[in-house]
């Protein structure tokens, strides 16, 4: 990946997903067509977000990938392997945390740690470790009740790569926080994914997080959902807010909302 600094170390996996369609059955018993034909490749390492309007399949997309949902035809990999159910490689975020009440942020980071039945007192350092790296230290031990939105997100991340997985699922991550939290979020995840580099397909409505963000920006078309276009990100990282000034920045921003444009998604202005 051109734009990851040299030293960093390569944990991602390879995605590929083959002309991949997923079909709803509906309560009358007729058929929902979400997502069509899709061709993927993601590289190890690579960071690809996927923007596109509500109800496109971005979300469908996205639970095919983790094993969640079987698609109707094609064929999804993780690494060489088939996915048929989640998989061990593959953390997930989604828009809320999900925490549990009754259990601490400690706890809850190690929730994964516990399912998998590895041993708890050797991932209990990694955890801290994470919960230094989004600013929650001397957090460990309060319950999410005692967190404000933004701190609750960050130990969900912190909870989906405290198991070091090959493949990061982020589904909307930051779509329920406020503007200032939430550009905060962005340039921690960049900081701890430039750290990790592992894979991460990313969903977002904002066409700025993404291309902020991403290596690769996928345009979906509305359903059922297919790609429309897919962009190559060559900004050099670390990225700064201030970079959204740019040329180039404006540039990629104003060729993805041409296709919403195009698509009638957004109205020319």
């Amino acid at each position: 990946m051109t734009s990851t600094s040299a030293s960093a170390r390569t944990h991602g996996v390879r995605v590929v997903i083959a002309d991949t369609r997923k079909v709803y059955e509906t309560r009358d018993g007729g058929e929902l067509l979400a997502v069509d034909r899709v061709d993927l490749t993601i590289d190890p390492g690579e960071f690809v977000s996927i923007v596109g309007p509500s109800g496109c399949g971005k979300s469908t997309l996205l639970s095919l990938v983790a094993g969640l949902s079987p698609p109707t035809s094609g064929r999804i990999t993780i690494d060489g392997e088939e996915v048929k159910r989640p998989h061990s490689k593959v953390g997930v975020v989604f828009q809320t945390d999900l925490l549990l009440y009754w259990r601490n942020i400690i706890d809850n980071i190690l929730l994964p740690i516990e399912i998998k039945r590895w041993p708890r007192r050797k991932h209990i350092e990694r955890a801290n470790e994470l919960l230094a790296q989004v600013g929650l230290s001397g957090f460990g031990h309060k319950f999410p009740s005692e967190l404000s939105g933004g701190m609750r997100q960050r130990a969900a991340i912190c909870r989906a790569l405290v198991q070091e997985p090959g493949l990061l699922l982020m589904d909307e991550p930051f779509g329920a926080l406020d503007a200032l939290t939430r550009e905060q979020m962005i340039a921690d995840l960049q900081t701890m994914w430039l750290a990790v580099n592992n894979t991460v397909l990313f969903i977002t409505h904002s066409i700025e997080e993404a291309v902020f963000l991403a290596d690769r920006v996928l345009v979906m078309s509305p359903r059922p959902g297919h790609i429309d276009l897919d962009r190559r990100i060559e900004l050099e990282r670390p990225r700064k807010w201030r970079s959204r000034a740019e040329p180039k920045f404006i540039a990629y921003m104003t060729e993805i909302r041409e296709i919403f444009e195009a698509q009638g998604v957004l109205s020319k202005q």
